[in-house]
């Protein structure tokens, strides 16, 4: 049994809700994807007419794709890591840049089975969201076998994106 199908269905149901969010300010929206490899860029893609508001994403799964591409500085990434606050935020920041987006959001973390260290275990996931009001980072840290956690990883930044449009809204 794939756990991480009932997962990516309900993430999948918040891409027409954040759609709205989006379409409904004019906003445009990039991504960076690191630990899902696309998985982001896949669900926002399934819904027709998602051209109108995503730009398109960077999967930069390698550091050098980090740095080369969205701009990471290699001394955050030698001394912070890959999955930090301080990665995250500058590949959401390179992501907004890079596409000319006024949104972006980006994740980067340890979906395993191997790569876990005490102090950032398997399922340690750091994830940014760029809106035009504020650029934020958040982490999460998620059970389960490898799919499982992509797919919990995509769920989460589907859901605190659109949370956060709401919010700006109020």
């Amino acid at each position: 049994m794939n756990d991480a199908a009932p997962i990516l269905s309900a993430a999948g149901a918040v891409v027409p809700r954040l759609a709205k969010a989006l379409s409904d300010r004019t906003l445009t929206l990039a991504t960076a994807e690191s630990c899902t490899g696309g998985l982001i860029g896949h669900l926002l893609t399934n819904l027709p007419g998602s051209s109108r508001w995503f730009l398109g994403g960077v999967v930069a799964y390698a550091d050098a794709a980090k740095t080369g591409l969205l701009g990471v500085s290699p001394k955050v990434l030698s001394t912070r890591g890959a999955v930090s606050e301080e990665t995250v935020l500058a590949m959401a920041r390179g992501a907004k840049k890079a596409f000319g987006a006024s949104c972006a959001m980006a994740v980067s973390g340890i979906a395993g089975p191997d790569g876990g260290t005490p102090e950032k275990p398997v399922g340690t996931v750091w994830m940014a969201f760029a809106t035009p009001e504020e650029t934020t980072a958040q982490a999460f840290h998620f059970s389960g076998g490898r799919e499982e956690i992509k797919a919990k990883t995509a769920a989460a930044a589907l859901g605190n994106l659109l949370a956060r449009l709401a919010h700006a809204d109020d």
